[in-house]
Formats: C-alpha cells, structure tokens, sequence
C-alpha cells in the first residue's frame, strides 16, 4: 500500500552546507536544495539543526528561523 503525497510524513532531518535531507516514515529520504530556502542556505549549522516535527510529521518547522516547511510540498516539488 503507498503513501500519497498529502498522507505522507517526517521522521528526521539532516542537513549539509548544500542540502536538506528529510528522513520518511516509509523509509525514503527526501534530498533538495538548500537554495530552495533563502531562511535555511543563510542560516548557521546551528541553526540549521534546531528544528521540529509539526503535527505528526507533516511539515518542518525552525524555531530559530521563523521557518516552516510542508512535506507534501517537498514531494511535489515546491
């Protein structure tokens, strides 16, 4: 049985000096650009790592950087 896009959710997040790296619940890891987000290519490493879950799963969100980031719009591409 697949995970549909809106149905789908975060586990972990890892970041490089390139690019965000989410972690999935089914298991794949979601890599994109960091370009994609001004908030987090010019923040710290520190920054960076100082993130949550929002709900259960369905979105990143960075305190630090007043930051928020959907996971179904990472899966579409967006």
């Amino acid at each position: 049985m697949s995970t549909s896009v809106d149905d789908a959710a975060a586990v972990g997040v890892v970041t490089d000096e390139r690019e965000l790296h989410v972690r999935m619940k089914d298991g794949r890891t979601i890599s994109v650009p960091l370009d994609w987000f001004p908030r987090l290519v010019d923040a710290s490493p520190n920054e960076r790592a100082d993130w949550r879950l929002i709900g259960a799963g369905e979105g990143i969100h960075w305190p630090q950087l007043d930051e928020d980031v959907s996971i179904a719009a990472l899966l579409r591409g967006r």
